[in-house]
């Protein structure tokens, strides 16, 4: 499985951006997003930028990412869902929009 990463732009190109993460620094493509300016956060996949972040969403999936490896590990990773603690879970808007009658033919 591939999982996509936050990253912040360090340096910035037309069509590549050096971007950091906790310490390493990898060239990205940008071809996906369009030149971005330093600080920008972005969801990095396979060395492309796919998506442009807000800092606090880049934030909450670090802190997803980090409770998973604690729980993997035996650790107490509860405080890193701390965005979905105690909450109803919610269907994203494209899937609650499709709730009006449609069977799933099962």
């Amino acid at each position: 499985m591939c999982i996509g990463l936050p990253m912040r732009i360090v340096l910035g190109g037309e069509f590549t951006a050096a971007c950091e993460r906790r310490g390493e620094t990898q060239a990205v493509s940008l071809a996906l997003v369009g030149p971005q300016p330093v600080g920008t956060h972005v969801l990095v996949h396979l060395g492309a930028a796919v998506r442009v972040l807000g800092a606090e969403e880049a934030q909450r999936i670090d802190d997803a990412l980090d409770g998973v490896a604690a729980a993997l590990q035996g650790r107490a990773f509860d405080h890193l869902f701390a965005d979905l603690i105690d909450r109803e879970p919610q269907l994203p808007d494209f899937l609650a929009a499709g709730r009006g009658g449609h069977s799933s033919g099962k």
